[in-house]
């Protein structure tokens, strides 16, 4: 009769106002399986994910604690961002579909697997951001895994089949250590907390922290950030994202390159407090500090060598969640406030220059740099689109990003002077390389189309994320600096 009653509560949640945010997704990924007409598929889309979006912006005002889902500021601010992203990659998503079917790259069923493939993922993900029960977390990152692998394969090439058999391999090692941590962590609850849902509970669980079993939640721990480390592709867990970006769609690497790396995240930074809250336990900043570390300077180093343009922008992904990482495990207000913007307006950013991207790719016929070049001579507002995404994520102003980087470093010299060199020193080698290839990609030589060349409606969504880096990077608005304050105060 429990079991009964627990089902019929989640039920409930599910069609509450929070819960539409997740069931808007997963209800259209349903029904786009049986919608031949692709036209209308990808009205369905943009529909879903726009009402997604909107129902998330309700977040901040109906906080919940319930069995199944938690709606606390730092989850509302994650799945407001996860939802804007699906929002305006949905919008490009409409024209970049359209000429992959033209050219003949996507036939008709796989167009329809695409819509739905691409709603499932963004609910998954929302899933696991409001979810309120740790296995549901687990399980919701883990089907999240499952749809990016199908669709990154979807173009049926040698290579993107590669890379999404990579992707799961690779993610599938990494889940399966966070099942193991999950188990564990359930098993150091069970003493403070008994048996069934409530040691399963995020809201639960940092009280109750104190009282867990030490060596219980150490083993948890180290599983854990290995496991979803994996999923924040964090040296040396990272070799899934570049193939991933290189071969998958692009309206897919938009929503890969922050999304499913910052739900990762969120989860590292929920674990952290409870290690943080028991005395016994081991310090978890060091070991995140490290990862991130080690991803900044592995990263930024390889980017230099990289020639297709997609891997390339994989690997400056990789560098930034190695820069929140750092600042996750450096801990404090300041240097999770620090951490929280730079994942944003780093997800922005990486966002609008996939839209350029993939664009630019449709237009030169490659992935290339060989392929794309010259964009500012003869597609100016391609061009200088594509160049103020490379000038922001470069960490250089008046965009966002500098503002960020700039905490981070400034934190870290506070508090550890003798780490702030080898973090400057990847962020500098990271930023030299991408000011390389903006000439390579925007001011080179002119190279020959090979495709129909973007209206300006399609670059919208890029214009839309860069104004708001932009305007992040002159001003902060005093709302948004308080509310990524409140999260950053309320977490360790």
């Amino acid at each position: 009769m429990t079991e009964i009653l627990i089902i019929v509560e989640w039920v409930r949640e599910l069609f509450s106002a929070p819960g539409l945010v997740v069931m808007v997704p997963l209800a259209a990924a349903a029904g786009l399986a049986f919608v031949t007409d692709a036209r209308l598929g990808a009205r369905i889309t943009i529909g879903a994910a726009t009402l997604a979006f909107l129902l998330a912006c309700a977040l901040p005002w109906e906080p919940r604690a319930g069995l199944l889902l938690l709606v606390d500021p730092l989850a509302a601010h994650m799945a407001i961002l996860t939802s804007f992203v699906g929002m305006t990659a949905s919008w490009f998503s409409r024209g970049y579909v359209a000429v992959e079917a033209a050219a003949g790259r996507l036939d008709a069923r796989r167009l329809r697997a695409y819509h739905a493939l691409f709603q499932a993922y963004l609910g998954f993900m929302l899933m696991a951001l409001l979810s309120n029960n740790v296995p549901a977390t687990w399980g919701s990152i883990e089907a999240a895994t499952i749809a990016s692998v199908l669709v990154v394969g979807l173009p049926r090439t040698a290579e993107a089949v590669e890379a999404s058999w990579k992707q799961f391999l690779v993610c599938g090692l990494g889940i399966s250590m966070a099942f193991f941590g999950t188990t564990v962590l359930y098993l150091a609850a069970v003493p403070a907390l008994g048996s069934g849902l409530p040691a399963m509970s995020w809201n639960r669980l940092p009280a109750a922290a104190p009282e867990f079993h030490a060596a219980m939640l150490n083993l948890a721990f180290a599983f854990l950030l290995l496991g979803y480390g994996t999923k924040a592709a964090l040296a040396p867990l990272h070799a899934w994202l570049p193939d991933a970006h290189a071969e998958g769609p692009t309206p897919v690497s938009a929503v890969l390159s922050g999304s499913i790396l910052n739900v990762a995240l969120f989860v590292i930074l929920r674990l952290r407090g409870l290690l943080d809250a028991n005395a016994g336990a081991i310090a978890p900043g060091p070991p995140i500090m490290a990862l991130g570390l080690a991803t900044v300077l592995m990263a930024s180093f390889s980017l230099w060598p990289r020639r297709d343009v997609k891997r390339f922008f994989g690997f400056s992904t990789i560098e930034h969640s190695g820069v929140a990482a750092f600042a996750f495990g450096l801990g404090g207000p300041a240097a999770t406030f620090a951490g929280l913007l730079h994942m944003t307006l780093h997800t922005l950013t990486k966002a609008a220059i996939f839209h350029c991207v993939g664009r630019a790719a449709q237009l030169k016929g490659g992935q290339f740099f060989t392929d794309i070049g010259g964009l500012l001579v003869c597609h100016r507002a391609l061009g200088l689109t594509l160049a103020a995404g490379i000038v922001a994520v470069a960490g250089l102003p008046p965009f966002g990003l500098f503002t960020s980087e700039f905490l981070v470093l400034t934190e870290t010299v506070h508090r550890l002077p003798w780490l702030a060199v080898p973090l400057a020193l990847g962020l500098l080698v990271g930023s030299w390389a991408l000011a390389m290839r903006l000439i390579s990609l925007c001011l080179g030589a002119p190279t020959p189309d090979r495709g129909p060349a973007p209206g300006l409606p399609a670059l919208v969504p890029a214009w839309v994320h860069l104004a708001a880096v932009l305007v992040l990077g002159l001003t902060m608005p005093a709302p948004i600096a308080a509310w990524l304050a409140a999260i950053a105060g309320a977490a360790p």
